[in-house]
This record gives structure tokens, C-alpha cells and sequence, in this order.
């Protein structure tokens, strides 16, 4: 999968929850919410020069990236054949580290109890 077609897949599933995410869908939209953010914080920074804290073009950015994003980490969790509750680990300390380093894994080959390997359907 590359850059584009992942973005697509992330926003065209950008609240399901169900099926599973190859590390490359997971990495490049991480890639393109980054990319994303520091456009958003550039224009904040030209426009609003006065606002120290972020501004609206990062508020509009992280609010509509935040479903898509937690979407494609579910679906990662479930290529690792781990339940996507698992994201709640995020709000203590070690759990976002454990997540990188999951998030890092080759996922589940063949079909899981999410659905079919999605390196093999691409």
C-alpha cells in the first residue's frame, strides 16, 4: 500500500473500527497527520502571530484527524490480533511505548478473528 492509497483507506473506514490495517496504512497516515500538523501550525503562525498555543488551523486539523486516527489504530490492534480496547493503554505512561513498539510488529499472517491478512488482499 502506499501514501496515497493508505490516506484514502483511512478516510474512506475513518470510523471503523473493523478489519485489520498493514503497518504501512498505519505509518503512512501517521506520516501525513504530522505532515498535516505542521502545515496547520505554519498557518497558525503566519495568520495568528499573537496566539502562542496553537490556533484554529491546528484545532480544525487535530479534531478532524482525531476518529480517522483512532480508527486506524484499532485496525492495527486487530492485524495484531490483539482487541482494540488495547488503545486505552495510551492514557498511562509505558502504554504509548508498548503501543510503538506493537504498532512496529509485522501483523498476524493469514486470517485472524478480525478478518483475512491485509498484505495478502492487497
Amino acid at each position: 500500500m502506499d501514501f496515497i492509497q493508505a490516506i484514502g483507506h483511512c478516510f474512506h473506514n475513518y470510523v471503523s473500527g473493523h478489519g485489520r490495517a498493514a503497518r504501512s496504512e498505519y505509518w503512512y497516515f501517521a506520516l501525513f497527520i504530522a505532515l498535516m500538523s505542521i502545515m496547520a501550525a505554519i498557518l497558525d503562525t503566519a495568520m495568528f502571530p499573537l496566539i502562542e498555543n496553537g490556533g484554529p488551523f491546528s484545532l480544525i486539523v487535530s479534531l478532524g484527524l482525531l476518529l480517522p486516527s483512532w480508527a486506524v489504530a484499532i485496525r492495527r490492534l486487530h492485524d495484531l490480533d490483539r482487541t482494540g480496547w488495547w488503545i486505552l493503554i495510551t492514557f498511562t505512561i509505558i502504554g504509548f511505548f508498548v503501543l510503538i513498539v506493537w504498532f512496529c510488529l509485522r501483523g498476524t499472517q493469514g486470517t485472524n478473528r478480525f478478518g483475512p491478512d491485509p498484505l495478502a488482499s492487497a
